[in-house]
């Protein structure tokens, strides 16, 4: 039976500045036994390209968070 998802105040404070900001982009939440224990931030950003290809765009890669390095909560 699967434990239910532990969420306080610091949780929801570490995934606010993540989603912060970003315009474009994912936040994936690893969760183990009723605990998350990792995020990670996918994050695109787009730009116009002048004159030549207005609807270029450009993935720049990815921030990871591993929370089991910064401890829990």
């Amino acid at each position: 039976m699967a434990k239910p998802l532990k969420v306080d105040e610091v949780w929801l404070t570490r995934i606010a500045e993540l989603l912060d900001n970003m315009e474009f982009g994912s936040l994936h939440i690893v969760v183990h036994e009723g605990q998350i224990v990792q995020m990670e931030r996918t994050e695109r950003k787009r730009f116009e390209n002048s004159a030549a290809n207005p609807r270029y765009s450009v993935e720049t890669g990815s921030q990871r968070t591993d929370t089991r390095s910064a401890g829990r909560g």
